[in-house]
């Protein structure tokens, strides 16, 4: 696994220029991006700071065994195979994979306006699971589901597969199955340019009005060391959540912003790198202060769709991964090498 840039503190990656554009998205993201089965669509800072670079030999797996009491090896997943399962009939029968997604994250999961498409780093793997499962890339149903829903739709059934820029970490193997990492990034904070006295994840944030996605492992980085900083709203989780400092999705944070709601906003440097593209009034402050992996999952005892998507991976590794990061991330992330190498338990 790369480490590179990040400290391993914990394990947990059409432009709308302006601020009113962005906002503008992010109101027209909400209202439709609460579980709604979607139609198929398709269409700042040095390198090392935004992102860790893909490790040499990134194609190649090492079998390591995950601890279940230190967990020491989050991203170990099971080995590759290509063998029908019970899910993966369960699809061939549907006709479809059905993939959780988001529709507001540029350049990862994003609605693009023009077009009113899904477009994105994200949907891209999703069409590769679906080609290698169905033997068709569109033949995959869309289902945009907030951050704090990830694990609830799958739980439930409402669909197949998550693709949404979902890191892997101790507590969520216990809840969900994950394949092996597919890209590296870190939290980092997220600031206007003109708040020259926030100067990163420190001290600095004292004070200071914070916003996370509830769900987040931002919001987990926040809840072990806050510096001081607000970023709990009143009845979180509850029908009195007034979705404030703590938002269904991550863009939301980015208008909070952008009216002046929050100081900062606090999520994954890779996400962060995109609204700073889509907005030049904001930058990422600091430096990553966590080193997060991504990953696709499936709903807990789904071994034969995770081993089948950790096959597609195999091959997604050496070829359609960087011609997916030079088409989607690379303007705003420059530098990555490759992605991260692959974990077998």
């Amino acid at each position: 696994m790369p480490n590179g840039t990040y400290p391993r503190v914990r394990r947990t990656a059409q432009r709308f220029r302006g601020w009113g554009g962005v906002a503008a998205m992010a109101v027209a993201c909400g209202l439709t991006a609460s579980l709604t089965l979607l139609p198929l669509a398709h269409d700042g800072g040095d390198a090392a700071a935004v992102a860790g670079a893909g490790a040499p030999g990134a194609g190649v797996g090492t079998a390591v065994q995950v601890t279940a009491d230190t967990c020491e090896n989050p991203e170990a997943s099971l080995r590759p195979s290509p063998a029908d399962g019970p899910s993966i009939r369960a699809v061939k029968d549907r006709g479809k994979l059905v993939v959780g997604v988001d529709q507001s994250s540029y350049r990862w999961g994003y609605r693009n306006p023009e077009k009113g498409t899904l477009e994105g780093f994200d949907i891209d793997l999703a069409r590769a699971i679906a080609r290698d499962i169905l033997g068709d890339e569109n033949a995959v149903i869309f289902r945009a589901i907030p951050t704090n829903q990830r694990i609830a739709a799958l739980d439930s059934g409402k669909v197949d597969l998550v693709v949404r820029t979902m890191t892997i970490n101790c507590k969520r193997i216990q809840q969900v199955a994950f394949s092996t990492a597919y890209f590296q990034a870190g939290q980092q904070v997220l600031a206007p340019k003109r708040a020259e006295d926030i100067t990163g994840y420190d001290s600095s944030l004292r004070g200071k009005r914070i916003c996370t996605a509830e769900g987040s492992t931002a919001y987990e980085a926040l809840e072990e060391n806050s510096f001081g900083a607000l970023f709990k709203d009143e009845g979180d989780g509850t029908k009195d959540d007034k979705d404030l400092l703590t938002v269904p999705n991550q863009l939301d944070c980015l208008a909070r912003l952008q009216l002046g709601e929050v100081d900062a906003v606090v999520t994954d440097n890779a996400l962060a790198a995109g609204q700073a593209a889509q907005d030049p009034a904001v930058e990422l402050k600091g430096r990553p202060f966590t080193t997060e992996f991504y990953g696709v999952a499936a709903k807990l005892g789904n071994d034969d769709l995770i081993r089948r998507v950790n096959q597609v991976l195999v091959t997604y590794r050496q070829g359609p991964w960087q011609r997916a990061y030079k088409d989607w991330l690379e303007k705003d992330l420059p530098g990555i090498s490759g992605p991260p190498a692959p974990l077998y338990k």
